[in-house]
């Protein structure tokens, strides 16, 4: 006998139900301290948040973790106690503004390479047990070359480098895409020009990396925007708060929904690879890689 339409397709919804959703995974990350990444990073989800998405946002800055500080928030735990096993994913997730569910920073990172196998599978069911569905993870790494920068950057599909019109950081930019196109076979990076005093301005400094990078490296630059100079991001920091939400009629405040309304048209994750668990596997795999490879 064979099932009608209709009821193939109610079996379909069912397991479409059933299935974890495809996570997309952003690691936003610079070459140097001081481009304004995390504030970056903290706007960018709060407005993805605002737009309807559900978003964790991973401090993953392991030496000047502030997630946690421009937010206002008081972690008491972090992701490792759940690598140690005293506590569950949801127990240390913090909840920010418009429900973005962040997850405060861990020294344990450091120690990816050398979790054993229960750990490692832990650490893995911890995330693949998350109870709040989530569609995007934004992952605050820290500045510079280091093996963490490189496990998180090789672990997401999009990477995020954020630059400002500074010669230290062009020239450190092009370094880390240098080091992770080069080393690691990165090829796709997203560059957006943080503080800039126009638009043209922000081009201006995405063409001046672009014109190295073709020049020497193999990879793809795609310029993901501008968010400009505006003291009213500095005026949200004193007070803790998303300028997104603390002055929505911002500058930078609309500079960042447009961001989100971008990022929101990005190709989504497909297939089994694009789960959370996955990332996680990804992320072990990847730090396992970059502690064996010679410096």
């Amino acid at each position: 006998m064979f099932l009608s339409e209709a009821k193939l397709d109610q079996a379909a919804g069912i397991r479409r139900m059933a299935a974890p959703r495809p996570v997309q995974v952003i690691a936003v990350t610079s070459g140097k301290g001081g481009v304004g990444k995390t504030n970056v990073s903290v706007n960018l989800a709060v407005s993805l948040a605002e737009a309807g998405r559900s978003v964790m946002l991973m401090d993953a800055d392991l030496g000047l973790a502030n997630v946690d500080v421009l937010l206002g928030l008081h972690p008491d735990k972090n992701l490792s106690h759940v690598m140690d096993g005293e506590r569950s994913l949801e127990e240390i997730i913090l909840h920010g503004p418009s429900g973005v569910m962040v997850v405060p920073a861990a020294s344990g990172i450091k120690r990816l390479a050398e979790l054993s196998t229960v750990e490692h599978a832990g650490l893995i069911r911890a995330f693949s047990e998350l109870s709040h569905p989530i569609d995007t993870l934004i992952v605050d790494t820290a500045a510079g070359i280091n093996e963490s920068v490189v496990s998180f950057s090789r672990a997401a599909q999009e990477v995020v480098v954020v630059v400002c019109d500074e010669p230290a950081s062009i020239t450190d930019a092009y370094a880390l895409i240098k080091v992770l196109s080069r080393d690691y076979g990165l090829q796709r990076f997203r560059v957006l020009a943080n503080m800039a005093h126009s638009a043209q301005e922000g081009r201006e400094l995405f063409s001046k990396i672009s014109r190295v990078t073709d020049r020497y490296l193999d990879v793809t630059l795609e310029f993901m925007g501008v968010v400009p100079h505006d003291d009213y991001l500095r005026k949200a920091v004193r007070k803790q708060r998303p300028v997104v939400q603390a002055y929505p009629r911002s500058r930078a405040s609309m500079a960042f929904r447009n961001l989100a309304q971008r990022t929101g048209k990005w190709p989504a994750p497909g297939g089994a690879a694009g789960h959370l668990e996955f990332f996680v596997e990804r992320l072990i795999q990847s730090h396992a890689t970059t502690m064996e490879m010679p410096s």
